[in-house]
């Protein structure tokens, strides 16, 4: 083996023995480096003649791109071992399912109202909408509440600017005034067919929707949420009530064995009027009775407001409270749940 050829077998071994990028730098420097090996012998051809620099120069050469292929390679080989490291260490496991994002849910609360306008809107009901700034006419005068009544009074009701000291606006209490707005919409939409003396169509109607009173405990909050029923005809009686409403209960929570009572009640824009209590016969609420709504046949005064006249048009209306019939279904004790916004509360429900 001559000179040149010891030289490239030196550094192919040295360069196979680097274990690092700084190693291998190193072990450059021993053979390409300004007094490496290749450059020392390219130095001593100053002394040679002409034409033993041609043949010495090429023999040189082929030795100096031996050396530089061996360099380049083993760079290569480190580099794709520090790829092959750091794939290791960040690899992902594609047989594995995708982390997808959580989907959302409805809110229980809302889960009612859905449902309740499902079996409603099986029994003929329309569903109207009116706003929760509500003008203190439609809230309390035209739903026969006088001016004197405990409900009208600052500490027990949201006022809000706006209107006037005679007619001023408020955070609606209940969906009630919604019947108002709803039943004078009718009657105007229907005043050419009564004026010909046709019979008008029955006034048949929900109202859900949040209401709002200054009230805040375990069962009651200054934000809830009701529902108020109309149904307003020549030929509609307590009777009927009693029947929707203990279909609509035994639907709602799925028990043919549900027992309503109709307990004797006062409210201001109904006359008769009575509390509507439930009482389950098995489960854990088995044997109790439980107030859930209030009703009663529309005051004749209402029904003249409503633009009515109260001696050919009679009819019925209810209220009651979604968190307490949702609290009811899902067996929820405490109404704060539904609003504290605990995601591991209300994921229960999607």
């Amino acid at each position: 083996m001559n000179e040149l050829d010891a030289i490239v077998a030196s550094a192919q071994a040295a360069f196979a023995q680097a274990a690092t990028p700084a190693d291998l730098e190193n072990a450059k420097a021993r053979f390409l480096g300004k007094t490496g090996s290749i450059t020392e012998l390219m130095k001593g051809m100053a002394a040679l003649s002409v034409e033993e620099k041609k043949s010495r120069g090429a023999a040189i050469n082929v030795a100096k791109q031996a050396v530089e292929a061996a360099l380049n390679a083993r760079r290569q080989a480190l580099a794709d071992a520090e790829l092959n490291k750091q794939l290791q260490a960040e690899a992902l496991d594609v047989t594995l399912p995708g982390r997808a994002r959580g989907t959302g849910g409805l809110h229980p609360v809302s889960l009612t109202m859905e449902r309740l306008e499902a079996i409603f809107g099986s029994m003929g009901f329309e569903v109207a909408q009116g706003p929760e700034i509500e003008a203190d006419w439609y809230n309390f005068t035209a739903l026969n509440t006088p001016e004197d009544h405990p409900a009208r009074s600052m500490h027990d009701t949201f006022y809000v600017e706006g209107g006037s000291a005679k007619a001023p606006n408020l955070l609606r209490t209940h969906t009630s005034p919604v019947q108002v707005r709803h039943a004078l919409q009718h009657v105007k939409q229907y005043k050419a067919l009564v004026d010909s003396g046709q019979p008008m169509p029955e006034i048949r109607v929900i109202a859900p929707g949040r209401t709002y009173r200054v009230d805040s405990d375990a069962t009651h909050s200054p934000m809830f949420h009701q529902c108020e029923g109309l149904w307003i005809g020549e030929n509609v009686s307590f009777k009927d009530l009693k029947y929707l409403f203990t279909e609509f209960c035994r639907t709602f929570f799925e028990r043919d064995d549900l027992v309503l009572r109709f307990r004797p009640s006062f409210f201001p824009f109904t006359e008769p009027s009575a509390e509507i209590d439930i009482q389950f016969q098995s489960g854990p609420l088995a044997g109790r009775w439980l107030e859930v709504a209030g009703s009663g046949q529309v005051h004749p005064n209402v029904v003249r407001n409503m633009g009515l006249d109260p001696e050919q048009h009679i009819g019925f209306a209810f209220g009651m409270g979604l968190d307490r019939f949702t609290m009811l279904r899902y067996g929820v004790n405490d109404l704060r749940l539904f609003f504290d916004g605990d995601i591991r509360f209300l994921s229960q429900f999607r």
